[in-house]
């Protein structure tokens, strides 16, 4: 496929229907038969796009990562549209994704945890996003808090990832009210 040519039906129910089932079930848990049969496709149009269950792999975390970031802007634009400066509109979005009905964590980290060292190309693009998701907040505490907050910016981003595991493990929405609080803390001890 060219770079020109948009991806077709097939191949964007397949990426759209292992991403559901590889976040809701996991990874491993999903056989490529399973995804063949809830999209829809024959598994040569599988295998056409996709040569292993690996490669499907890193194109759905690529596709999640652009859906995730997608779905952080909108909710923080919405909460900046009601007031709030950029880094509590970014507490307040990450809030509204540990409320969603079928929240499993950070599928990075679940991808990490599940995939170890069998698919290193997988492993590498969540680690990669988890570096720049790493920047992207960094900017948003510096644009709230001024450049002298940057000090803070790693053990808010460790904050942050505490915040999306304890949702996760406890069912616990407000620990990015709690990841907050904190980050506040830590920035009032740099003015």
């Amino acid at each position: 496929m060219s770079k020109t040519q948009r991806p077709s039906n097939a191949r964007k129910r397949i990426v759209e229907t292992a991403e559901k089932l590889f976040y809701s079930e996991g990874i491993r848990a999903v056989g490529i038969d399973r995804v063949i049969a809830e999209a829809w496709v024959a598994k040569m149009t599988l295998y056409n796009h996709f040569p292993s269950k690996d490669d499907l792999v890193v194109e759905v975390l690529k596709y999640r990562e652009e859906q995730f970031n997608l779905y952080l802007r909108q909710r923080m634009l919405e909460h900046q549209s009601q007031g709030l400066n950029s880094l509590k509109a970014f507490f307040a979005a990450l809030k509204d994704w540990f409320q969603c009905s079928d929240y499993r964590g950070c599928a990075f980290l679940n991808a990490l945890a599940e995939l170890a060292d069998s698919n290193p190309t997988a492993t590498d693009f969540c680690s990669d996003h988890k570096r720049r998701f790493k920047e992207q907040l960094t900017e948003i505490i510096i644009e709230s808090a001024g450049t002298q907050a940057a000090a803070v910016a790693p053990a808010i981003c460790i904050l942050v990832e505490g915040a999306i595991v304890t949702a996760v493990s406890e069912g616990n929405a407000d620990a990015a009210g709690i990841a907050e609080q904190a980050a506040e803390i830590l920035i009032s001890q740099t003015k």
